[in-house]
């Protein structure tokens, strides 16, 4: 799809032109290395408004603190609600109490989100990006942090919607969170800090007679013993569950015995909790014992398949295990999705008892798996239809286990060979997921260390794949000269090889750069040159990609009827794959064509098409640049109501998303549109956002633009 028109002023007539539309990019360039996978993809949940956890099934107490809760939510409207304290205190299990009650009154969507405040923090935009993938779980979000923020208010708007944010660290990672009037935010966080409109709680130790309330209810046994074993836990709800866990379990040890054992743990340690955890910890099986340890390398949640992975344990067996390890509460269990996770103290713990050595292999282990997982994912989205939204589905829910595994792979590449191979095969594991999930630059960073590490290892396939990757990278940064670079280096290897599949996809790669760079003819030499290759190697899917550029390069040379027909082609290949994106991208280029054409009516039929699809599968981007074109057409069938309505929808998209380019193109052809209807009042603030847009990024057709303004200006004002 052409590249986004910023001289938008329009022929001397003040004609509205098209909007904006994407290249169709090459789909992810090369895939090298990618190892067969046996690894079963875990059944992902794809409905992901409702994602309250449930609270522990031994809940007990803090009826003081859901009584000042209640009244602040209910009666006054609070909109933010925030519930501190210390580690271990209850604060995760009390926001899910209050959470639960509170969902009928916000049943749009529960979104849940754990924070990491105490251990590696989210960035707010990680956060943006979760919230916003629960409704538009297959969007390719903006890398700019101000756009990204305008649609997560965006999807927001009018939603009943509450936000569950667990574990935060400080007011900064909250401040760009806050949701729009109608959500409810429930934070639960260590530190003390102040929000706008806050209310909250300071959650202290649980009273005496909860405390052994929960005790009794856990194991019942424990009778008369629970008010001194209470006090030896401080009251604290984790070291509670753990000390009740541990005698519901182990009914052949006196509450007595684990009395004095907890005692003298306590008087060593100066901590309730770790004291608990030691205690609990002593009572496993030496096999538990290691087995608990090495779950400490997970930077957060998992399914049986990773413990599997990491204890090179069949996934019956691994999950009876974890099951031995949920009965002495040593770990947390989510029924609604399936996971495990360490409490933060917990995983310190366990890590603080795990040698060097087991820790080397627990992670390398880990690495190996959720490279698996990543390709896993891929092969999902690369099936089409709804497996597109399965396999980004996966990649999300196992993010920060796949980032962790190639970070420790990074940074162990140049003294273990095992790491150096999974350095080189992360990027390529996950080719197509990545070009949606993953910022240009970081992905940069992952093919600077794949390609290094490919060297490393004399890998020259590996090494050709990630210099043709790095190639894309810069070209998704608007560097197309440094993509050029890279993309004859990645030809020279390429040749060496004789890897004829690896030569069309960078030949193409090529046509696109040299597009950029205002270059179609060249362009289109090594599309054809791809074409050619790919045909030959019946590769269907690059094949649609490239003939979706050839008709862009003849539409940049005003050769619209053999645009047309290439366009087509493509869009045979990509119906019958499923590819909804793609398809909508075609779509849109074919009413630009006939458009130029001077064929509105038909341009319209296939604007409305890529309109349905865009807001079927969430893109918002697509969305705009087909109103933008369906304002033009309805325009130049004189039919002035229809082509303000879409100019008015296509503006307000591009506002939500933070989209400056597309308001700046959105807010010409408006400003065009209530000119021609006398309306100079209305006009003028549009036309000068353009005009004040296109000055400050220093574009050349500014003043051109200003003049035109000043003219239409005269000619409504008489002066």
């Amino acid at each position: 799809m052409p590249e986004p028109p910023i001289h938008i002023a329009g022929s001397a007539g003040g004609d509205v032109v098209p909007g904006s539309k994407t290249v169709i990019q090459q789909a992810g360039g090369d895939i090298v290395g990618r190892d067969k996978i046996t690894y079963q993809a875990p059944a992902v949940g794809i409905a992901a408004l409702h994602q309250l956890p449930s609270p522990p099934a031994g809940f007990t107490g803090r009826a003081a603190e859901l009584a000042e809760l209640r009244p602040a939510l209910r009666e006054q409207g609070a909109a933010i609600s925030g519930v501190r304290g210390l580690g271990g205190v209850g604060k995760t299990a009390l926001a899910l109490v209050l959470a639960h009650e509170l969902a009928a009154d916000y049943p749009d969507a529960q979104i849940f989100v754990n924070l990491q405040g105490v251990t590696q923090p989210l960035a707010p935009e990680a956060v943006m990006a979760h919230v916003i993938r629960a409704y538009q779980p297959i969007a390719k979000l903006p890398d700019d942090p101000a756009q990204l923020a305008a649609i997560y208010r965006s999807v927001l708007a009018g939603q009943r919607a509450l936000l569950l944010f667990d574990n935060a660290r400080d007011a900064a990672q909250i401040k760009p969170l806050l949701p729009p009037a109608g959500c409810l935010l429930l934070l639960t966080s260590r530190q003390k800090f102040t929000l706008p409109g806050l209310t909250a709680i300071n959650l202290d130790s649980l009273p005496p007679a909860d405390a052994e309330a929960l005790l009794l209810k856990l194991a019942s046994r424990i009778g008369d013993h629970a008010a001194r074993l209470a006090r030896l836990c401080g009251y604290l709800p984790l070291a509670l569950t753990l000390a009740g866990g541990a005698l519901a379990e182990r009914e052949d040890l006196e509450p007595e015995q684990y009395l004095n054992r907890l005692e003298h743990s306590r008087l060593a340690l100066l901590d309730e909790v770790a004291a608990s955890l030691a205690l609990s910890d002593d009572l496993l099986s030496p096999e538990l014992q290691r087995l608990w340890r090495r779950l400490s390398v997970f930077p957060a949640d998992f399914m049986v398949d990773g413990a599997g992975a990491l204890w090179s344990m069949e996934l019956d067996l691994a999950g009876d295990r974890l099951s031995d390890l949920l009965r002495f509460s040593l770990l947390e269990f989510n029924q609604e999705v399936k996971r495990y996770r360490l409490h933060d103290l917990a995983r310190d713990f366990a890590r603080s008892r795990l040698s060097e050595a087991e820790r080397d292999d627990a992670q390398r282990r880990h690495a190996e798996h959720y490279k698996n997982v990543l390709a896993v994912a891929d092969s999902l989205y690369m099936k089409g239809e709804s497996h597109i939204q399965l396999g980004l589905a996966l990649f999300d829910v196992e993010r920060a286990n796949i980032f962790a595994g190639q970070a420790w792979a990074a940074a162990h590449a140049e003294q273990d060979e095992t790491a150096a191979r999974l350095t080189s095969e992360y990027p390529d594991a996950g080719v197509y997921v990545l070009a949606l999930r993953q910022h240009p630059r970081e992905k940069i960073a992952w093919l600077e260390a794949g390609l290094a590490a490919a060297r490393r290892l004399k890998n020259r396939p590996a090494e050709g794949g990630h210099l043709g990757n790095l190639g894309n990278a810069y070209a998704a940064l608007g560097e197309p000269r440094r993509a050029i670079d890279y993309y004859k280096q990645r030809i020279s290897i390429a040749r060496e090889l004789g890897d004829r599949r690896g030569k069309s996809s960078t030949q193409a790669n090529l046509g696109l750069a040299y597009a950029n760079l205002g270059q179609p003819r060249r362009a289109i030499e090594y599309y054809e040159r791809a074409l050619k290759i790919q045909r030959s190697l019946g590769d269907r899917r690059a094949e649609a990609v490239t003939l979706g550029n050839l008709g862009r390069a003849y539409a940049d040379l005003g050769e619209h009827h053999k645009a047309i027909a290439y366009y087509e082609q493509a869009l045979l290949i990509v119906r019958p794959m499923g590819d909804r994106l793609r398809e909508e991208q075609i779509l849109e280029n074919l009413g630009g064509a006939y458009f130029e054409l001077g064929e509105p009516r038909r341009a319209i039929e296939y604007y409305e098409q890529g309109l349905a699809i865009s807001r079927a599968i969430g893109d918002r981007l697509g969305e705009g640049d087909a109103l933008a074109g369906l304002s033009a057409a309805y325009n130049r069938l004189d039919d002035p109501r229809q082509a303000v309505a879409c100019a008015q929808q296509g503006l307000a998209i591009s506002r939500e998303i933070g989209a400056r380019s597309g308001e700046s193109n959105a807010s010409w052809n408006l400003g065009i549109l209530y000119t021609a209807q006398g309306d100079w009042q209305r006009a003028k603030d549009l036309l000068q956002f353009t005009v004040d847009y296109e000055r400050e990024i220093g574009h050349p057709n500014a003043e051109a633009d200003a003049a035109k303004m000043e003219e239409l200006r005269k000619r409504l004002e008489g002066g």
